[in-house]
């Protein structure tokens, strides 16, 4: 199979149709054999029902319902299990993004040889103060701290090897980092396309400011786990122990000082009235904290099972 289109909703039915109609006239025009796998992430008006109606008009649908709403992510996992094209397109249901942008992202992946390419919406017909302004702000901090140089981390449009979908672990809300994730996982040629972005024609965006805000925690935790998410006691055990001897080499130099004192019949005060006594104290418990935290980690690594990451209520 050529291509895999994976595509998370909530709450879309009135754009399906058309966006089906979209898709299947772009896959006829190219000749591309395809799947289309839309997943109902907790819908609560009439989307799955037009999934099924469309789904035996076409028998390249197919389709996931999650039992709530779960979120983009585990979306995208769900997706990615089932995805069987050699080139895996996502995109959101919103009529936002275009199919007409996927010949073009099946060539990159196919002949250029990317691993992975994202979309950038260069021109956007969203609010420039609740959206484009964090937007850029966002991307510039993302590139910062991770090393990809994409300008638009947030597009929904994306295009995957089918080698690299099967081989990121999706999880929490990280479905803005995949191309991170990718990049850890070891797949390193990614590369970039402007796409159009077109303005929402039916509905309300499900996206508010919080993303951004979130966005941000999420980026910080993805540096940390591709830095130390598979060797914690590397970042922990070393601060610990560090805390720790800072604060032991502080109370051994304390009781030497008073130790001297006494030999010289100097005047000190009590070792337990000397606040730099209590504070290295502190350091040391710190530093015990943190090494212990390290370790851990790594037993946690070691020993977890896969949890449950969502409910399906129903496969097409």
């Amino acid at each position: 199979m050529d291509i895999s289109i994976i595509i998370p909703l909530l709450n879309e039915q009135e754009s399906l149709p058309e966006l089906t109609s979209w898709i299947e006239r772009v896959m006829l025009q190219n000749n591309f054999s395809y799947e289309v796998i839309f997943i109902d992430d907790g819908s609560s008006d009439n989307s799955w029902e037009t999934i099924q109606q469309l789904s035996t008009k076409n028998g390249n649908l197919k389709g996931i319902r999650f039992l709530r709403n779960y979120g983009k992510s585990q979306a995208l996992h769900a997706g990615f299990a089932k995805a069987q094209g050699d080139v895996i397109i996502t995109m959101d249901a919103d009529l936002q993004d275009s199919p007409d942008e996927i010949p073009e992202l099946h060539q990159m992946i196919m002949q250029q040889n990317f691993d992975l390419v994202s979309g950038w919406k260069k021109k956007r017909y969203d609010n420039t103060l609740t959206k484009n302004l964090p937007s850029k702000l966002f991307n510039a901090a993302a590139r910062k701290t991770s090393g990809v140089q994409l300008h638009d981390f947030n597009c929904g449009l994306k295009a995957y090897k089918n080698v690299v979908v099967k081989n990121v672990e999706v999880f929490g809300e990280m479905h803005r980092y995949i191309p991170v994730l990718a990049k850890n996982a070891g797949f390193k040629k990614i590369g970039e396309k402007v796409v159009q972005h077109q303005a929402r024609k039916y509905g309300e965006s499900k996206f508010g400011i919080d993303r951004f805000v979130n966005g941000f925690l999420d980026l910080i935790t993805i540096w940390f786990l591709g830095r130390f998410g598979k060797r914690p006691m590397h970042l922990f055990g070393l601060l610990g122990t560090l805390m720790f001897m800072i604060g032991f080499l502080s109370a051994g130099y304390i009781g030497a000082m008073k130790l001297w004192k006494l030999y010289t019949h100097q005047e000190a005060i009590l070792i337990t009235e000397n606040p730099w006594f209590y504070i290295s104290l502190a350091t040391m418990i710190i530093g015990t904290q943190l090494f212990l935290a390290g370790f851990l980690g790594e037993i946690i690594l070691r020993t977890k099972n896969n949890e449950e990451r969502y409910k399906i209520q129903e496969v097409i």
